[in-house]
């Protein structure tokens, strides 16, 4: 079970980079929106979240169901555990947001009038999924049998916090045109 939330967790992750550069370059208009195969790629993606969902419950049962039997649940020894957990309910929330400001039009997507909430909560998804990743990097390449696996969190960080920014920046330009440019 938690080989396989490893592969769907590293799937998720080129995922969400794909869709952030993407999605990040429509709402600059670098390039074309309504692209279909990264519409198919979003669904995929949402399967793989509605996966990793289910895998991260049972865990969480099973983690419940261990500290209920030995009457202890270390809170404070499971901080990353249950920070996991909080960030990965909080994506879910921001998540059903984030796929509810789109209107389908036929197969065109568009979406919905972007005012200062839909900033804050596309704002809120990127950083809750950089704390979700972050406190799952660690355990997911020691899935993977990569060892020295300190090398490489930098550099997966770096990468992470750039396409985020990249993403955070996209919604505040996107909020601007939308507000500003286009009423005038």
């Amino acid at each position: 079970m938690r080989k396989l939330n490893a592969i769907v967790s590293l799937l998720l992750i080129i995922l969400f980079l794909i869709h952030t550069i993407a999605g990040s370059f429509q709402m600059m208009k670098i390039i074309p929106g309504g692209n279909e195969m990264m519409k198919n790629l979003s669904y995929f993606m949402l399967f793989l979240i509605g996966v990793h969902i289910l895998i991260g419950i049972k865990l969480t049962i099973d983690s419940v169901k261990i500290g209920r039997k030995s009457g202890k649940f270390y809170f404070r020894e499971n901080a990353v555990f249950w920070t996991r957990r909080i960030t990965g309910f909080t994506m879910v929330v921001l998540i059903i947001c984030h796929v509810a400001l789109f209107t389908s039009n036929g197969m065109v997507f568009r979406l919905n009038d972007y005012n200062e909430v839909q900033l804050v909560l596309s704002i809120l998804l990127v950083l809750a999924l950089l704390i979700h990743i972050l406190a799952n990097i660690r355990p997911l390449l020691i899935s993977f049998g990569i060892s020295g696996f300190r090398l490489y969190v930098k550099d997966i960080l770096l990468v992470l916090a750039i396409i985020s920014l990249l993403g955070a920046f996209a919604f505040v330009i996107y909020y601007l045109r939308w507000n500003i440019m286009w009423r005038y």
